[in-house]
């Protein structure tokens, strides 16, 4: 029998975790394999209610309270980190605990791994429940991180993970800053099945305009050769192009690329593979909720 882990990084979020879990539970009770759950509490400030839940299909619970809140890039790698080192498992699925990566998905990656069991299963976003200014910002999102790296990621955290590339992917150091970008670089063979937003089940989204800009950027560091690259070339079709109408507005272009390399560069110091490997040292509490 699989046995299969339920990733949940969180900061705050535990109404909605709480019923994530009961969605969870019922969801898996007609399928096969061995289900547990690993939360990771990313130093929450809000203390965790004491709520009761029937959550007799799920074989165990626990919550890893970090000590330093760290940010949910790091927060999930952390978690990878933890469970290949302490954990037995053949499978880890790594989802959001707001409700946005629906439960009810989750049979179509079991379903998938009879067909790929060795290759990681991608979860691609092919419908959003946001506003139109948001879905607006992930669309540019998406078209620069194409421009700039050459890479068309239309995945987030919700995939499934064979424990061969969870390994590859505790030994990137990519993973610390950027989980789509660090998987995307390590396997670069995927199944991909669709996969419909949902809406949180409380609260308004913590993905703001500059959160999404920094993950961007995030997932495109990963790729900074392409960047460097892509960008030396860019520039040299243009000035080619523009030699004979040279002004301040057509070179308006050149700095605006140079500032995004920069900027590139910079959010790429994120990439610590000594952070990530003393990540577990952030752990404070494990508690086992069953």
């Amino acid at each position: 029998m699989k046995k299969i882990i339920i990733l949940i990084p969180i900061f705050n979020d535990w109404k909605s975790v709480f019923k994530l879990l009961e969605n969870i539970n019922s969801e898996v009770s007609s399928l096969e394999g061995e289900f547990s759950i690993i939360i990771v509490n990313d130093a929450s400030s809000e203390a965790r209610p004491e709520i009761s839940v029937n959550l007799e299909k799920l074989k165990s619970i626990k919550i890893i309270n970090m000590k330093e809140n760290r940010g949910h890039a790091r927060c999930n790698a952390a978690g990878l980190k933890y469970i290949f080192e302490k954990e037995e498992f053949d499978y880890v699925i790594p989802m959001d605990g707001d409700g946005e990566d629906r439960p009810e998905e989750i049979k179509n990656f079991i379903e998938h791994l009879n067909y790929s069991p060795d290759k990681p299963i991608v979860g691609e976003r092919v419908k959003r429940t946001e506003g139109v200014f948001f879905k607006f910002c992930y669309n540019i999102h998406k078209l620069l991180t194409f421009a700039f790296a050459g890479q068309s990621i239309k995945f987030g955290n919700y995939t499934c993970l064979p424990k061969s590339v969870v390994e590859k992917m505790i030994n990137e150091k990519a993973t610390w800053a950027s989980f789509s970008g660090s998987l995307t670089k390590v396997a670069k063979d995927r199944t991909t099945i669709p996969s419909v937003r949902g809406t949180r089940y409380f609260g308004p989204s913590k993905m703001s305009f500059m959160n999404l800009i920094k993950h961007s950027l995030s997932i495109i560091a990963v790729f900074k050769i392409n960047v460097i690259v892509r960008s030396i070339l860019f520039l040299l079709v243009y000035l080619f192009l523009m030699s004979e109408n040279i002004s301040i507005i057509t070179l308006i272009p050149i700095p605006l690329v140079i500032i995004m390399i920069v900027l590139v560069f910079s959010i790429s110091t994120r990439e610590n593979i000594t952070e990530f490997k003393d990540s577990l040292t952030n752990i404070v509490t494990i508690e086992s909720l069953k």
